[in-house]
């Protein structure tokens, strides 16, 4: 379950009766567009229907039979939020808001390069930056993939960018491929590897663009700075390795 804090109100009104149910908001908007695949008692903070969840009250249990042909909330829980309104706080709005900003210049910031910089990443303070100066605004009630073109349309105006995808070889020496292999195989997706007769590995790795410099970070980071990397432009580049 979640916290009361993190909680939205969902409530439907029906048969002269008022139900409430108190659940995660982006957990509550998959509902309601039926595209919910978790455990509902993980997206909820009660598992319970009210009348009125700040007093605690509930309605009548006859009323959810009438409504509803059950008095289970696992089973009730879901239908409100999906034939009801979804009722957020201006201060839970707020929060929302800048929950959803933070995740989009996160995404943004993982896919975006500058291609008047040689495709270089853009640090997130750079298009947090950016956004400020466009008319985009987040919304708190649609998800953050929903956005993020709409928000790249906003910045190209301001900064030079595009969502790209880079490949990169990676050889790192005996000492270090056993148990740096795998960790930078975790990185990305995987093109092609393989093991050099002298105890090396060679990896070819596929990744979002903005994540270069973490991912060099890495290779430095499991070799102690002994691996060689390599952008590779073209499949035929890759198959030649």
């Amino acid at each position: 379950m979640i916290s009361l804090d993190e909680a939205v109100t969902a409530r439907l009104e029906s048969h002269g009766e008022r139900f409430e149910v108190l659940v995660d908001p982006d957990a509550a908007l998959a509902i309601k567009r039926g595209e919910f695949d978790g455990e509902l008692e993980d997206v909820i903070a009660a598992e319970d229907v009210f009348e009125n969840a700040s007093r605690g009250d509930r309605p009548p249990e006859n009323a959810l039979e009438e409504v509803f042909g059950t008095t289970d909330p696992l089973e009730i829980i879901p239908e409100v939020i999906e034939r009801g309104e979804i009722q957020i706080t201006a201060e839970q709005r707020k929060e929302m808001q800048e929950q959803k900003r933070r995740q989009l210049i996160q995404r943004i910031t993982r896919n975006a390069v500058n291609p008047q910089m040689d495709d270089a990443p853009h640090p997130p303070e750079r298009i947090e930056s950016a956004l400020e100066e466009t008319d985009f605004r987040v919304d708190p009630m649609e998800p953050v993939e929903n956005q993020v073109d709409e928000a790249l349309d906003a910045l190209r105006p301001v900064i030079p960018i595009r969502f790209d995808e880079v490949t990169i070889a990676v050889q790192l020496p005996p000492d270090y491929a056993g148990s740096g292999q795998a960790k930078i195989r975790e990185f990305g997706e995987l093109q092609r590897e393989e093991w050099q007769n002298d105890g090396s590995w060679v990896g070819v790795v596929q990744f979002p663009a903005g994540l270069q410099n973490d991912f060099y970070d890495l290779v430095n980071e499991v070799s102690s700075g002994n691996a060689e990397t390599r952008m590779i432009q073209d499949e035929d580049e890759i198959n030649r390795r």
